[in-house]
């Protein structure tokens, strides 16, 4: 088949095609639109934006309106709302207004205030020809391709959870082409010859993409915008696609699958187009046109934005107050207890709380993988779960027993031997008669777990150890910078706790999105396990006396692991066991206890249908909680600054909350200043854009409803028994019922240090840079009082905060 075969009437000139180089290229931009999607075994939130940061949110939001018909904004009346009633004052709107970077905007205040009393109008996405066809056939032939692709798709991505898995070892094009010969039932719906076009494409997707560009007469500059059209069709299945690449380029690999899902989508394009393509083709030429322009924000957009400026700024007042009240005295005698937890904002409420339940103990908040670079294998296990940052590769491997260990050797038996029951139950020939057989013997099992009696087990692993063990040098210098980056170099206390999170949850495929995001979805007391055994190892501290840290010698480290659900915390003790520290321990368990208890009432009343201590506990056991936690819902703002700047200010669960000391940081060229801008901060940014784009956009970017879920391929959920694979939140993530639980903020970053000492970090990189100069987040520098002093206006460029200047660059409204 020719370029040309589909192009009957006007076929093209050898000059109006495109080389494979430039094809390459456009298909390139579009894939990197696409975010990734991890799957649900090691769930992290992402970005849904991402790709696109360098752009601000009304430009975006023109982008994601040509090709998807998506909103990047909640509707004016969300933001009317709120200028009623006082929360967006006119200082905000002033101020957002003055702020906006585009030249077309309205006048003053009460021009602005004039356009939001109008709805804005929905975007509407440019027809695909699969839209075309369908309008003019009357088949609903999106659904149906989404439908096809989805089937043969859940089974070549398959995670483990089908019991006759498809055949693996051919990339996805071949193994798709090889499906749409055998599949029928595009022809029963119409599509006549559609399997035989699939037998003579040739096994490159290069070649069905240049093809597709012909038929189509697709200019160069209409590319991209039609190759994002065409994956963000298949989110789901493009971003698991997506997420191979992101994968194989942190090992410095590549992978194709995402270009093989752009060429099996166009594959139903072209071969629509020559069905239809009478009709189609006056119709099909404005679109191409449109899709060709640049993107460019429309006075809609524009207005849009400014509110959600506005919206931003009012939440930042409220920072800033709380941040204003004084803070509690600390005493400068070493402390009994320094607890270290993750910065998660679920962490922040029980750090009060432990603070409250025992004066003694100071909190430290530390991202949660501990500075543990970690590729673990867990006891009985064969699989390495990577327990860092998904931004970055693992430095280290670790294990529990060797593998050569008799009680591992039992455990993988065992293992085995339920992989095997669980395969019998539900294989197709024996699942009847097994039910049938033994259906009575499970009647109490499933009593007992409707009735929310059977708890989940907390992880209790044997010790992990570094696989290969670390030398002298490398213990020394992996435990120096871990305390540096923690502001944990003096006055120790004799115990200091470290404790990762996870959540401990029942019959809920999003579990492991209620883990840690630090540690690539998992629970984080592997990290905390190993780094306190790190810490603890006398040839670590000996070296660590010759940097200017000496821990003494009556310091314990020890790991724990704070269940977000419950909040009840798991000591890991017996891992470094320490007799003369028993009666510390016990107190610290009492405290933990306590605190727990505290926490869990400030969270009760938060919860649907939770009115006591007892129903939290509950919620982590019962099949049918919709909500057993609210996760990171909420979160709105990031601060790294010394613990005293924010100790018993209640920010109600809503502040990642990180440690940091600038002045001990200066001396040595602001590395942790560096690690935090480029690692936590990032890894906050997505986990804050996930939540904005599940609230303003859930058809898109959110999950779905959870009392629909159905698991597919281990990989995703759909919602119902078709349909795309959902990914982001589900709608019972951010909305309570009746309203919803995460206010759609974007993230204020304060942080205390020299505005010059940022500006060098952000200089450095153009990606972190990008992500505060377009407002996907924003920034401050906190003064030594905690104020939000200085803010970050862009361009390496900062004012006193309450000085916003009106601005304008060269984007143009359309």
């Amino acid at each position: 088949m020719t370029l040309n075969t589909l192009n009957h009437e006007t076929p093209l000139s050898r000059e109006t095609l495109l080389s494979r180089e430039t094809l390459l290229a456009h298909a390139e931009a579009a894939i990197r639109l696409i975010p990734p999607a991890w799957p649900l075994a090691a769930t992290v939130a992402v970005n849904p934006f991402l790709g696109q940061t360098g752009d601000d949110l009304a430009t975006v939001g023109a982008r994601l309106g040509r090709i998807a018909g998506v909103k990047t904004t909640m509707p004016r009346n969300w933001y009317r709302e709120r200028i009623a009633t006082g929360a967006i004052s006119d200082a905000d709107l002033e101020a957002a207004l003055a702020a906006c970077p585009h030249f077309v905007k309205p006048a003053d205040l009460a021009a602005l205030k004039a356009k939001i009393a109008t709805e804005a109008p929905a975007p509407a996405a440019l027809p695909s020809i699969a839209d075309l066809a369908a309008e003019i056939s009357g088949l609903d032939w999106p659904a149906l391709i989404a439908d096809r692709i989805g089937f043969w798709a859940a089974g070549y991505f398959d995670e483990g959870q089908a019991l006759w898995a498809a055949p693996r070892g051919k990339r996805p094009f071949t193994a798709w082409r090889a499906f749409a010969t055998q599949d029928l039932t595009p022809e029963l719906h119409g599509l006549t010859g559609f399997a035989a076009r699939a037998q003579d494409w040739p096994d490159d997707p290069l070649a069905v993409i240049a093809e597709a560009q012909s038929a189509l007469n697709l200019p160069a500059e209409a590319l991209t915008s039609y190759f994002h059209q065409m994956l963000h069709g298949l989110l789901g299945w493009s971003q698991t696609a997506r997420y191979r690449l992101w994968q194989a380029e942190l090992a410095g690999e590549t992978d194709a699958a995402t270009l093989d899902m752009l060429a099996i989508r166009l594959a139903f394009e072209i071969t629509l187009f020559a069905q239809y393509e009478g009709p189609i083709r006056a119709l099909w030429k404005p679109i191409i046109a449109e899709h060709a322009k640049p993107v460019a924000a429309s006075e809609s957009l524009i207005i849009d934005a400014i509110l959600q400026e506005a919206a931003d700024r009012a939440g930042q007042r409220n920072l800033a107050h709380i941040l204003a009240a004084p803070a509690p005295a600390t005493a400068e005698t070493r402390p009994a207890v320094q607890a270290a937890f993750c910065i998660d904002v679920r962490s922040e409420v029980f750090r009060r709380a432990l603070e409250e339940a025992d004066p003694t103990i100071r909190t430290k908040g530390f991202a949660g993988f501990f500075g543990v670079f970690a590729q673990h294998r867990r006891f009985g296990s064969d699989v390495g779960e990577k327990r860092l940052p998904v931004l970055l590769n693992p430095t280290v491997f670790t294990c529990t027993l060797q593998a050569d260990s008799d009680t591992e050797r039992k455990a993988r038996y065992a293992a085995r031997a339920r992989r095997a029951w669980g395969r019998f139950k539900r294989a197709a020939v024996s699942s009847f008669a097994f039910v049938e057989a033994t259906g009575p013997v499970y009647l109490g099992k499933l009593l007992k777990d409707g009735l929310g009696l059977t708890k989940t087990p907390v992880p209790k692993d044997p010790p992990p150890r570094f696989g290969a063990g670390l030398d002298a040098e490398t213990k020394v210098k992996s435990a120096e910078m871990v305390l540096r980056a923690m502001a944990l170099t003096e006055n120790f206390g004799r115990i200091v706790l470290l404790a990762g999170h996870g959540a401990n949850v029942v019959n809920n495929p999003y579990a492991s999105a209620l883990h840690c995001g630090a540690c690539g979805g998992f629970s984080g007391e592997v990290n905390a396990r190993l780094l306190a055994h790190l810490l603890n190892d006398p040839e670590a501290r000996e070296g660590l006396k010759a940097k200017g840290i000496e821990v003494p010698e009556d310091t314990l480290f020890l790991g724990a692991l704070h269940d977000t659900t419950t909040d009840a915390v798991t000591l890991y003790d017996t891992d470094t066991p320490s007799p003369a520290h028993a009666a510390e321990i016990a107190t610290l368990k009492a405290s933990l206890a306590r605190a727990a208890i505290i926490a869990r009432a400030e969270r009760a009343p938060k919860l649907p249908g939770a009115r006591s201590d007892a129903d939290i506990i509950a919620r982590a056991r019962n099949w049918a909680e919709l909500r057993p936690e609210w996760g990171l819902a909420g979160c709105r703002a990031f601060l790294a600054a010394p613990r005293h700047r924010t100790a018993g200010k209640a920010l109600e669960g809503r502040a990642f909350l990180h440690d940091y000391d600038w002045q001990a940081d200066a001396k040595n060229g602001y590395p942790v200043l560096e690690l935090i801008l480029t690692a936590p901060v990032v890894v906050a940014s997505w986990i804050s854009l996930q939540y904005y784009g599940s609230t303003v956009a859930p058809e898109v970017y959110g999950g779905g409803n959870k009392l629909l879920h159905n698991v597919v391929g281990g990989i995703g959920v759909l919602e119902g028994n078709g349909g795309p694979m959902r990914t982001g939140l589900p709608w019972q993530s951010v909305h309570d019922g009746e309203s919803f639980r995460h206010e759609p903020l974007r993230l204020t970053v304060g942080v205390e240090a020299p505005a010059e000492a940022i500006t060098a970090i952000l200089a450095k990189h153009e990606g972190v840079r990008a992500l505060f100069d377009q407002r996907w987040l924003h920034l401050f520098a906190m003064d030594a009082e905690g104020g939000l002093t200085q803010r970050y206006i862009g361009n390496l460029d900062w004012e006193a905060e309450g000085t916003a200047k009106a601005k304008g660059t060269a984007k143009l409204a359309a």
